[in-house]
């Protein structure tokens, strides 16, 4: 899979290009049958796949404080997009001079001059343009005068409602890792390297990888027994803290910090992959350290007993 940034760095594509668009958050169930039926059509068609996204979101430029907390960040996404065996990724930055590109500047720019697109796939609430008249009926239109061909996207469905990034974040927040995992298709995970932090759990008898969230806000909060990736392919059953640790932190942003049951050595510098498995309990706020140092134990002893009996990892 190929990266492409801007679209002053487009190759010709000569041969036309199967594009869809869209934010692919998370790149859930609903996504991969997107992008399944994308990589059909481009048989057919024998052009390459494109998947066409914005950074940042669009949601998250007009209304930072609102937007809601990403389910993976770009690298993540990207990684998810190559294993669906997406062939390119145009990603646009999303800015005052984009966000001023009416529908019919849209199509013509970044669809036919740009990506000279032979075929659209796109869901039929889709708006676009800076007065937002761009819509589904437009594309079918603007195919017939541009020559490419429209085709709204497949719903997928779980338990007779729509799989959606939203959905996935509600799960998320209620702690629901098994439906997580069922509207993904996959555990939850968040990838990030080991930065050096306040060594505190070392005090408390549980050292602490404290892994870097280049996020403001994580879509899920509390303690959970997880499975740790190390460089080397290592799994290794662990017990996480994400969220704004109220009785140690006062920035308000989301930390992830994991505990590996009987790990020795240094991780600092890694990229340690953390995969969700099973809720613990709450995040909460602990009077003293001591308080929270018996809380700890409590959670390490929780994680080795389901560890155990479920043998999970």
């Amino acid at each position: 899979m190929q990266l492409i940034r801007g679209l002053h760095n487009l190759p010709s594509f000569a041969q036309g290009t199967v594009v869809t668009i869209g934010d692919f958050d998370g790149v859930h169930r609903g996504h991969q049958a997107i992008l399944q039926r994308l990589k059909q059509t481009a048989q057919q068609l024998q052009a390459p796949t494109c998947v066409l996204i914005f950074e940042p979101q669009p949601r998250e430029y007009f209304a930072p404080e609102s937007a809601p907390a990403r389910l993976t960040p770009l690298a993540d996404k990207l990684q998810l997009l190559e294993q669906a065996g997406v062939d390119y990724v145009v990603c646009i930055a999303f800015n005052e001079r984009f966000r001023q590109l009416s529908a019919e500047q849209f199509v013509e720019q970044v669809l036919v001059t740009g990506l000279h697109v032979c075929h659209l796939q796109i869901g039929d609430d889709f708006r676009f343009g800076c007065d937002r008249s761009g819509d589904y009926a437009f594309l079918l239109e603007a195919g017939q005068r541009y020559q490419f061909s429209v085709e709204p996207t497949t719903t997928v469905q779980h338990e007779q409602l729509r799989i959606s990034s939203t959905r996935v974040r509600e799960a998320l927040a209620a702690g629901d890792l098994a439906l997580t995992e069922q509207l993904l298709g996959h555990k939850y995970w968040i990838k990030g390297r080991v930065l050096h932090g306040k060594k505190l759990g070392r005090t408390l008898n549980a050292p602490t990888a404290n892994v870097q969230l280049k996020r403001k806000k994580a879509p899920l909060q509390g303690v959970f027994l997880v499975k740790a990736t190390l460089d080397n392919g290592q799994h290794w059953p662990a017990v996480a803290n994400i969220g704004v640790r109220p009785s140690v932190e006062t920035d308000g942003l989301p930390h992830l910090e994991v505990h590996l049951l009987g790990f020795q050595g240094d991780l600092y510098g890694q990229r340690l992959r953390v995969e969700f498995v099973h809720k613990i309990r709450d995040e909460q706020k602990f009077a003293s350290l001591d308080a929270l140092q018996a809380a700890i134990a409590s959670d390490i002893k929780t994680a080795k007993d389901y560890w155990q009996k479920f043998h999970t990892l």
